[in-house]
């Protein structure tokens, strides 16, 4: 897995503005390989669609992953006739490979991408890129699992769907829904950080940055959506099946060993209602204590276990010690990760100095028990013993957990005041040709301003009733563009659902 470092971390959420016409908002980016005959319908929907009912400006980018027919060509074509579209060539297979390639060049501050046969219905595609541009949320996919979702698919695919999404949740503790649906968007400014830590080029592209996103904190949002099957689908089932668990397999070992680094993404963002100091409030209290009552648990009958198995060769006081000591090694650990959440090398070693002084005295608690308990009978049973040390592994217990909190993995934010939020700025990203050659490139900030995409002349599908024109001339209070929802009945033509 790659733990190369971040230059920052992420800006606050912002909504974005809508002023400065000029650069794309939305970059939808469609992998394709071999699809002559269906790239061009799909863009030409895909493109009459935006225009009708996005009221921003947008791009169309064609990544052709080293197709070996006339796709090249078709988008060649494409992007020669409609000026909102652009074509990009890859010499390699791979979705993944196409949309980090893509996605990483692009200028526009919400990217996207769909699958090209457009088995989602287009209609989900304004609600499923608007929390990203108002600042609510970081990522967005379309669930075909979601309760409200209208899916039209064989036993067979609806089977293998359900079933990679209960392996994520079992093995990854994923809480999304659908991972392999091929309508996804992300901020730019997310993508930036996240991207150079997907490794998957592949189809396990999409569940890796989704996974990754989850475990930074940040927030992805779901927009349930119209499927229906394509039956010529070119994917192939079982070597897509076989990559993915090769993938979760990986990402599952990396996440478990910590040799992946989140912390430059976890928490990021200046807006977060739980970085704000409250005062009575412990930051994480109830967390903890879930967390450190199972570690807890699970030490507890570890040390049992222990505990009986030393007492086969050695007396009680003795066993008592070897198994609360080797206990206690393992108890800090899993406390340290788990529970209080630091993770890698650093410190390690002053916490578990600090986590035997906590085992001394724990120790002493239940020596002095086990003292107590031969002073009051010359022969207990083992079970009393048991009974005994049970009863004092739990006040030893509540005093770990006070101690392990308030000294060996103190909260030192508390003591430092916080900052005000500051919107980061990131490096301008530097042009590349296969995008828009026709229309001059801008960098900036890590969200440029929004600009309006020019209309000839009012159409009955306006989902805004004012344009970006009248913000800027200062004929509103308020510059942010004020929209009116899509009407639910509103479909594409074209489109026979």
């Amino acid at each position: 897995m790659r733990t190369d470092s971040s230059p920052g971390n992420l800006p606050a959420r912002e909504h974005l503005p809508a002023t400065d016409a000029g650069t794309a908002v939305l970059d939808v980016v469609i992998p394709v390989y071999n699809e002559e005959k269906d790239l061009q319908p799909c863009v030409l929907r895909l493109h009459e669609h935006l225009k009708r009912t996005f009221p921003y400006a947008f791009r169309i980018t064609v990544a052709d992953n080293a197709s070996t027919d006339t796709t090249p060509l078709v988008a060649a074509r494409l992007a020669e006739r409609i000026p909102e579209v652009t074509s990009f060539r890859l010499e390699q297979k791979g979705r993944g490979r196409a949309l980090r390639t893509v996605w990483s060049a692009s200028d526009a501050p919400v990217l996207a991408y769909m699958d090209v046969d457009l088995s989602t219905d287009l209609n989900a595609l304004l609600p499923l890129v608007a929390p990203l541009i108002s600042g609510h949320s970081d990522l967005a996919i379309g669930s075909r699992l979601s309760r409200s979702s209208r899916v039209v698919r064989g036993a067979k695919r609806e089977f293998i769907s359900r079933t990679y999404n209960l392996i994520l949740r079992g093995s990854l503790q994923a809480r999304f829904s659908d991972a392999q649906c091929g309508f996804k968007a992300i901020r730019r400014d997310v993508a930036q950080e996240l991207l150079p830590l997907v490794e998957d080029t592949g189809w396990f592209f999409d569940t890796e940055m989704l996974v990754l996103a989850e475990r930074a904190g940040l927030r992805i949002h779901e927009v349930p959506v119209d499927w229906v099957d394509d039956p010529n689908s070119t994917v192939h089932i079982v070597k897509t099946a076989t990559d993915d668990l090769k993938g979760v397999w990986r990402v599952g070992r990396a996440l478990a060993t910590g040799s992946l680094s989140l912390d430059r993404l976890t928490r990021p963002f200046g807006d977060d209602p739980r970085d704000r100091e409250l005062t009575g409030v412990p930051g994480g209290l109830a967390r903890q204590l879930v967390g450190f009552c199972v570690v807890g648990g699970l030490s507890t009958l570890f040390y049992l276990l222990l505990y009986s198995g030393f007492r086969s060769f050695s007396g009680a006081q003795v066993a008592n010690a070897l198994a609360l000591l080797v206990s206690a090694i393992a108890n800090t650990a899993a406390n340290r990760r788990l529970t209080f959440g630091v993770r890698g090398r650093s410190g390690a070693v002053r916490h578990q100095a600090q986590g035997l002084v906590v085992f001394g005295i724990g120790l002493a608690l239940t020596s002095g028990s086990l003292a107590a308990l031969n002073t009051a009978t010359s022969d207990p049973s083992h079970s009393t013993e048991l009974a005994v040390l049970v009863i004092a592994n739990l006040a030893a217990t509540v005093l770990r957990f006070l101690l392990f909190r308030a000294w060996v993995f103190p909260d030192r934010r508390g003591g430092t005041p916080s900052p005000s939020p500051v919107v980061a700025s990131h490096q301008p990203v530097p042009p590349v040709q296969p995008f828009h050659p026709t229309a001059a490139r801008r960098g900036g900030d890590a969200c440029p301003p929004l600009p309006q995409r020019p209309t000839a002349a009012p159409s009955p599908y306006d989902t805004a009733p004012y344009r970006a024109g009248e913000a800027a001339d200062g004929s509103w209070r308020d510059s942010t563009m004020q929209l009116q929802a899509v009407r639910p009945h509103d479909h594409d033509p074209r489109n026979a659902r």
